[in-house]
């Protein structure tokens, strides 16, 4: 019981199906469960907010964009009722949205751009569409790097990450901390004044930030070393039959901070002989993980490594769907002999790498 609530009861009128992720998350725990189930609709609400300004900012600036080009001004006729730029998909959409809001007595030019989705400004960014991108398109996101390719691909990004916010899906293995640097991404693309208004009116970290977390998942290790190894490699090499709890993630302690990347723990294997003999032998197996721990060995090597056993943790990178990247790397402010933050391994949560701001922040 809690306040009086029976968890399990809620859960039951919830549904075991819809509450399956968090209870999994919560061991199997019903009060813990509807916590972060309540948790995760907060943040899910919250996030949408941003996301649903982005998306006025988008089409305005998309809508803005088209109507100069076609001169709409001075010949009195919308965009989007021209052919070119329009294609008869897209017509097709337009004319289906005028339809609707005709019937309601509401097809005006303001109502029509408003009444078109997500999608189809996302769509307008598409490949069929670079011609367009090069002669108005480009316009609409004067910060951009100048190619569409990349604003297409954060936007759809977005998109996709505002369906599965609209349909209350759960955020426990999303990147929300990522998903809305991208958010503010493209706003800057737009406008970099209406993006610092967007950086203070979202509420999403503040939110992220009260997620109900159990247990760790990380361990950070002192990196002098290692920090470079992994840089080139994507591999955590470390003395053979080192003990460490159960986790999913390492990050990495280096120059005074925890660095920004913490990878996901994509493979182990202690009591590896690190010689040059050894790593021809791996770099001919059929088995991918040999393979690339030859290539550790090598790179090792090349960084003055010396031979004898070691224990390998091969990790993931950047462009890994499970990769983890901090906004920036957290800096450890205390000095001194002994002040290192972390002497031999510390664990704590990925939740509470990407809510800290400092060393200082993070649960002993």
């Amino acid at each position: 019981m809690t306040d009086g609530i029976d968890p399990k009861s809620v859960v039951a009128h919830l549904s075991q199906e819809r509450l399956a992720p968090y209870l999994r998350v919560a061991d199997g725990d019903h009060a813990e469960a509807l916590a972060l189930y309540e948790w995760n609709c907060r943040m899910s609400s919250t996030a949408f907010e941003t996301v649903a300004h982005l998306e006025v900012l988008l089409r305005n600036a998309i809508d803005g964009a088209l109507a100069r080009h076609t001169g709409e001004s001075a010949r009195g006729i919308p965009w989007f009722l021209c052919s070119p730029p329009m294609r008869d998909s897209t017509s097709e959409t337009i004319t289906s949205v005028r339809q609707r809001l005709c019937h309601e007595g509401r097809d005006t030019r303001h109502q029509i751009i408003a009444g078109l989705s997500f999608g189809f400004w996302s769509g307008m960014l598409g490949a069929r569409y670079e011609d367009l991108w090069r002669s108005a398109l480009r316009h609409a996101f004067p910060n951009s790097s100048g190619a569409r390719k990349d604003v297409a691909r954060d936007v759809e990004a977005i998109r996709k990450f505002r369906n599965r916010l609209a349909h209350h899906d759960s955020m426990l293995n999303i990147d929300i901390p990522f998903e809305m640097r991208r958010v503010h991404r493209v706003a800057a693309y737009i406008d970099t004044t209406v993006a610092s208004w967007l950086a203070r009116a979202d509420r999403s970290l503040a939110v992220y930030a009260e997620r109900p977390t159990f247990g760790f998942d990380t361990v950070v290790v002192p990196a002098k070393r290692a920090w470079p190894l992994y840089q080139d490699t994507q591999a955590y090499v470390c003395q053979p039959g080192r003990w460490f709890q159960p986790v999913e993630r390492i990050a990495f302690y280096a120059d005074q901070c925890i660095q920004a990347p913490v990878p996901k723990i994509l493979y182990r294997r202690d009591n590896v002989t690190w010689t040059p003999r050894e790593a021809e032998r791996l770099a001919d197996s059929d088995d991918r993980n040999d393979r690339k721990i030859a290539s550790v060995i090598t790179a090792s090597r090349e960084q003055g490594w010396a031979e004898g056993m070691y224990q390998v943790f091969l990790l993931s990178g950047p462009g890994h769907p499970q990769h983890r990247q901090l906004d920036t790397a957290l800096p450890h402010e205390t000095s001194g002999r002994g002040s290192a933050f972390v002497q031999r391994q510390r664990y704590v949560s990925l939740h509470q790498l990407e809510t800290a701001h400092t060393t200082a922040d993070l649960s002993t």
